[in-house]
């Protein structure tokens, strides 16, 4: 048995059985192995940015870790991007990254690179195996650490020649961390200040925005009289009827400093105090109000739903039926706002669906227009580096087939100008079958920045909002999907975009409709 081989029955052995794929010379022992020996799935992608950011999403949705494979130092700086997301989404991934041979590295060869000083800061476990007798016994404690909660990036570096060469044993699975028990003296805390203090938040993230998570929130929030909002982005959170119309702490500096200056007690529930997005001229950096109280009921590795129930026991707070969220609202006709495309998605979406949200600008104000839809997962970008949308909707659709829901619709709601980051993703959903349905949202221009040109009091003349259009040429995003094995059509009406999506959604493949707005 060789290296390749025994990293390969390691994965499996620890469970991990998906690997987001995109080899190079370095990795073709580790894909001989992966032809030879059953139980693993590999998904091509044709850039690594789409590798990770699938890795991130199938984390996202199951659970579990999935292996990516990317091809020595420059294929993992391809990734890096969406393994920041990943990071920041505390998605669990374990990275096997060729690498030049351990005799051959000294040449400085031309692929020659600083592969683990490159994934140190997304990683939280970095190795480089140093013989085949190693490999599987280094793969087991990347798995290891890949699932420390709340979840970690683990990053192997494998040299060629410890792939290739035979003496290769496979690694014991390792024991699971179980997330630090809550503190007491933090329970009871949270609790004074929620009998004793006026004007109090819980502000939720992680775990804290799951169902679960939520009916026992909104027990607390019921007997206290204390508000509930979300972090500005979270990984997965279950909304629709039968959860909490939970807000979220606005972008915009200004709407996150107004929506949170009526509370003087912050209690975090597996969230971090919110700061804002960017530094700007004469604006706050802490969103809060200065003098509030910052408490924190969990951390970010510990068990939301046993935080959350241990503050219910110790309130005596009693059941509280979840308020309703209205009535499935009715399409809406005419030219696209973000509003009434909001309206639209919650009058059509299909129960179980997945949304990607990846609409950065215009869909700030999706949320509150989505709260009556059927019950959905949403998941946004989490650290900011656009290009996360295409392949979060991929690793979305393979994570819900890996769960024995391939039947569940993943909508992507992408903003044109990111998905340009990524398009390669939609390749992979053809390739592979994925029941994808990517709505671009195509103004033809990089409309977040130019409001940041004005929140940050740049004076843009034409050169700046030149570098601002992406009308010029036109982007073709029929013909370019369809080039890609993805069927695709062009709609300039939310009713023409809601009877394509509905369409879309009775088919078993992607399908991708530009919607000019």
């Amino acid at each position: 048995m060789n290296g390749a081989e025994s990293l390969v029955h390691t994965l499996l052995k620890c469970g991990v059985d998906t690997c987001f794929v995109n080899p190079g010379t370095s990795e073709m022992h580790f894909v001989a192995a992966l032809d030879r020996i059953p139980g693993m799935r590999s998904v091509l992608c044709l850039q690594e940015n789409v590798v990770t950011g699938a890795a991130d999403a199938y984390y996202r949705v199951t659970g579990k870790p999935a292996a990516t494979l990317l091809h020595c130092g420059p294929g993992l700086a391809n990734g890096l991007a969406n393994l920041h997301n990943a990071r920041r989404a505390r998605s669990g991934i374990v990275n096997v990254v060729g690498d030049q041979a351990t005799y051959h590295r000294p040449l400085d060869a031309p692929l020659t690179a600083d592969a683990e000083g490159w994934a140190r800061p997304v990683s939280t476990f970095v190795r480089t195996v140093l013989s085949s007798n190693r490999v599987g016994e280094d793969a087991a404690a990347a798995v290891q650490a890949a699932r420390v909660p709340p979840g970690g990036i683990a990053t192997l570096i494998l040299p060629s020649d410890a792939s290739w060469d035979d003496g290769g044993i496979v690694g014991t699975p390792l024991p699971v961390a179980i997330a630090p028990s809550i503190d007491p003296h933090a329970v009871r805390h949270a609790a004074r200040i929620l009998r004793e203090k006026k004007n109090v938040l819980l502000l939720l993230g992680g775990d804290a925005v799951h169902a679960a998570s939520q009916r026992l929130a909104w027990r607390i929030a019921a007997m206290t009289g204390a508000k509930l909002m979300t972090e500005l982005s979270n990984a997965r959170t279950e909304r629709g009827q039968g959860s909490l119309p939970l807000e979220r702490v606005p972008y915009p500096a200004d709407a996150a400093v107004k929506a949170l200056a009526p509370y003087d007690h912050l209690i975090l529930v597996n969230a971090v105090p919110p700061v804002g997005f960017f530094a700007y001229p004469g604006k706050p950096s802490r969103q809060y109000k200065e003098g509030a109280g910052l408490h924190v009921l969990s951390r970010v590795e510990q068990n939301a739903e046993q935080a959350l129930q241990a503050l219910v026991d110790e309130l005596g707070a009693p059941p509280a039926e979840i308020p309703g969220n209205g009535p499935k609202p009715s399409i809406v006709k005419g030219k696209p706002t973000p509003e009434d495309l909001a309206t639209t998605i919650a009058a059509i979406l299909p129960e179980g669906a997945v949304i990607v949200d990846e609409s950065v600008s215009y869909g700030r104000g999706f949320f509150r227009n989505t709260h009556a839809a059927a019950p959905h997962d949403w998941l946004q970008i989490m650290g900011g580096a656009i290009g996360a949308g295409i392949p979060l909707a991929v690793g979305s659709a393979i994570g819900l087939h890996a769960k024995g829901a391939g039947d569940r619709r993943v909508l992507a709601l992408q903003a044109d100008g990111s998905a340009m980051y990524t398009v390669q993703g939609l390749w992979t959903q053809a390739r592979e079958k994925l029941p994808v349905t990517t709505v671009i949202l195509s103004n033809r221009k990089y409309q977040i920045l130019i409001g940041e040109l004005a929140s940050v009091g740049a004076n843009p003349g034409p050169t700046a909002m030149n570098m601002l259009d992406l009308g010029n040429p036109d982007i073709g995003w029929v013909k370019l999907a369809e080039s890609l094995g993805v069927e695709a059509a062009q709609a300039d009406t939310l009713e023409g975009c809601a009877d394509l999506m509905a369409g879309s959604f009775k088919r078993p493949g992607p399908f991708l409709i530009e919607l000019l707005i």
